[in-house]
């Protein structure tokens, strides 16, 4: 899984590992380790309707409804956006680079028609 951050977007990118984790345990976690500090970020199942997101000084938490779980593990749906709360959130799926990568693939979604 890989996040990337701008100002009040934060965008949640996970490969087909990831998604049937999510799936089949109801929660996918990883982290950064920085010299004095880890940075956690994890997606949870929840019992909701929306995509929600919280950071307790340590952790981001992304929530996400089981429903949109199933949704993404079992159909060609790419992704969930949020767009309602103070932070934008957008989950997809991670699909190959098609330039260049600088980072294994080989778990990575093919493009959808490709």
């Amino acid at each position: 899984m890989k996040i990337r951050i701008k100002e009040q977007f934060i965008r949640f990118r996970l490969t087909k590992t990831d998604v049937t984790k999510l799936a089949e345990d109801g929660m996918v976690t990883e982290h950064a380790q920085f010299v004095t500090r880890m940075l956690i970020y994890s997606i949870v199942r929840t019992n909701g309707h929306r995509l929600s997101i919280d950071f307790d000084g340590k952790a981001i938490i992304l929530g996400m409804p089981g429903e949109m779980i199933d949704e993404l593990s079992t159909t060609e749906i790419v992704g969930f956006s949020e767009n309602n709360t103070q932070v934008k959130i957008l989950v997809e799926k991670d699909f190959i680079c098609m330039e260049n990568p600088l980072e294994g693939q080989s778990d990575n979604y093919d493009y959808p028609n490709s």
